[in-house]
């Protein structure tokens, strides 16, 4: 896993994400979860090709269970880009680095 991506817990959630000066990607996760396995290496592409622009973090839901039970996270991987603390984007299941590419240029345009 690439140096770039953050941890975040339930503790830590709201200075890693909310209050955070550039956008946040959010990738909550499970170590059981093998679509979650399948896009970690575009995650780690992307926080490379990002850098500077926006943080992607990692939430895994069997460590922070308050996080993704407040943002009704209901199924892994699911990805939510934050801008400002607040929602703007979200994608829940498999996705392609394309696809991923896309939901954050639409969320940080």
């Amino acid at each position: 896993m690439s140096d770039l991506i953050g941890h975040a817990s339930d503790d830590s959630f709201e200075n890693d994400v909310l209050k955070s000066s550039e956008p946040v990607l959010v990738d909550f996760w499970a170590e059981w979860c093998a679509p979650c396995k399948a896009i970690a290496p575009a995650l780690d592409d992307l926080a490379s090709t990002y850098q500077g622009r926006l943080k992607i973090v990692k939430v895994n839901i069997d460590h922070a269970m308050k996080t993704p039970r407040q943002y009704s996270v209901r199924g892994v991987p699911t990805l939510m880009l934050f801008r400002d603390g607040k929602v703007q984007a979200t994608h829940i299941g498999m996705a392609t680095k394309t696809q991923i590419s896309q939901l954050i240029d639409k969320g940080i345009a």
